[in-house]
């Protein structure tokens, strides 16, 4: 009897690992269109730790999250931290604006597709998508953190992003040779 039970764990734990990102990974390019039109690429902020927040500007999870990493890019940004925000509800053009003053948010926050946020993500795009999705880039472009909303990361949002940032700042910064080796 207790068979059947088992096989339904597995299979959702397959099912999961299946949809799961690879960390470390490279950061593909990732562009966010900002209200005036702009286009932002992720990879514009190699030699900083990103701090990268897809959100949806009516989740109060993302608000909070949002909040928080505005506390933090405040304190880190002298540091090498750059935050970034990434709205994919279908109303965000419309709802930054209030999102970014009702919360303090203090960083750049754009617009991207439904559809290449999953792709950066690592999705699929059968699988919901626990919102916000923070993502950390160290400065030589690697993705070595990502979380969903629903990761005990959250449970002590404040401690872990300081940590993830903290351990991020405080490696080096790729070299000179290294980086122009990477653009050729």
């Amino acid at each position: 009897m207790r068979l059947p039970g088992i096989l339904i764990v597995m299979t959702v734990l397959a099912a999961a690992a299946a949809f799961a990102a690879d960390v470390p990974r490279p950061s593909p390019d990732f562009v966010i269109t900002m209200l005036d039109g702009k286009k932002v690429n992720v990879a514009e902020y190699r030699g900083k730790v990103v701090a990268l927040e897809i959100l949806l500007t009516g989740c109060p999870h993302c608000q909070q999250a949002s909040r928080t990493l505005s506390k933090l890019y405040q304190e880190y940004r002298p540091k090498g931290l750059q935050a970034l925000g990434a709205a994919m509800n279908p109303d965000a053009r419309e709802n930054i604006p209030r999102f970014i003053s009702e919360n303090n948010v203090n960083f750049p926050v754009g617009i991207v597709s439904r559809d290449a946020a999953y792709a950066y993500l690592q999705q699929s795009i059968m699988a919901p998508l626990q919102m916000p999705q923070l993502v950390f880039i160290d400065r030589k472009g690697v993705i070595r953190g990502q979380y969903g909303g629903t990761s005990p990361f959250f449970q002590d949002e404040e401690k872990n992003m300081r940590a993830m940032i903290e351990k991020l700042l405080n490696e080096s910064a790729p070299s000179e040779s290294t980086t122009k080796k990477r653009s050729k």
